[in-house]
């Protein structure tokens, strides 16, 4: 599954790359998209040792449901002894982050190239 895969749903798309699994969280997460994504994430952050990067490059629009999702993301997987990083550079995305607190939990990097090289870093 390295490289493109098909969007699972319409909110989210999955592929390997360098040894992480790339969750692509797409277009508005809201209510209804979390709805969407949440069995998919907790099949992945339950794996032992999972290396994930969320990338919500693609969000047009994010909501406190996604901030659930991260936040729930991160607990999983720190619980499984894995690797959690994500990328966002959208300025309004940035500004919730921020404003929750969430951007010291969970530092986001700008581009998915950069999370990928944070491979030997530990998550927070």
């Amino acid at each position: 599954m390295e490289g493109n895969a098909a969007p699972l749903t319409r909110h989210l798309r999955i592929h390997r790359e360098q040894g992480h699994t790339v969750l692509e969280f797409r277009g508005e997460i809201d209510i209804a998209a979390a709805a969407e994504i949440l069995p998919h994430l907790d099949d992945v952050t339950a794996l032992p040792g999972a290396r994930i990067v969320i990338d919500l490059s693609p969000v047009e629009f994010f909501d406190c449901s996604g901030l659930r999702l991260l936040y729930r993301a991160r607990g999983r997987v720190l619980a499984h002894d894995g690797r959690l990083h994500l990328v966002c550079a959208h300025p309004m995305t940035l500004r919730v982050l921020r404003v929750t607190g969430l951007h010291r939990l969970l530092p986001p990097l700008p581009t998915l190239d950069a999370a990928l090289r944070q491979s030997g870093t530990p998550t927070v």
